[in-house]
């Protein structure tokens, strides 16, 4: 296992990140009862003029190496928002999901980050419990088309001593 930034410059390594993410946030879509989310939107394009950073996990099996999640997240001065989160469903419960927010986390701490934000809908209950687990707190819920809600969570850094 190894987790990695992903550098996305051609066609083929972006749609393996496509593939991945297709596979996870239909998880999600299901979840939430709404299949209309941005995610399963993305091509290569939009993946390519994404102002975000990403990192993905890798598995090694039957010699062969695959991506199996991936993390994005954006930084604005001191303030980070993750924006995607995945896994495939295939390695769901395995922990993915939590060693790359775990990475991001301490990462962006020792590089002076003050607030984390991240969103997904409310009924998402594996990603709400991830992220309450490593202390987010709800900020807002709101409701996108009728009957779909979001939920915004917010966790403080962590003051580093240098």
């Amino acid at each position: 296992m190894s987790i990695e930034s992903l550098p996305l410059h051609t066609n083929e390594e972006i749609l393996h990140l496509l593939a991945l993410q297709i596979a996870s946030y239909r998880v999600e879509a299901e979840l939430i009862g709404f299949e209309d989310i941005p995610p399963l939107k993305d091509g290569i394009q939009s993946i390519r003029e994404a102002e975000e950073t990403f990192y993905g996990y890798y598995v090694q099996e039957e010699n062969e190496r695959k991506l199996v999640g991936a993390i994005s997240y954006s930084r604005e001065g001191c303030v980070v928002t993750i924006c995607r989160m995945m896994v495939h469903p295939h390695f769901f419960r395995r922990g993915i999901a939590r060693a790359l927010l775990e990475h991001i986390l301490q990462k962006q701490e020792n590089n002076g980050v003050q607030l984390f934000i991240v969103s997904t809908g409310t009924a998402n209950l594996p990603a709400t419990q991830l992220y309450q687990s490593f202390g987010f707190t709800v900020k807002r819920v709101f409701t996108v088309p009728p009957g779909v809600s979001l939920t915004t969570f917010e966790r403080p850094g962590l003051i580093r001593e240098k």
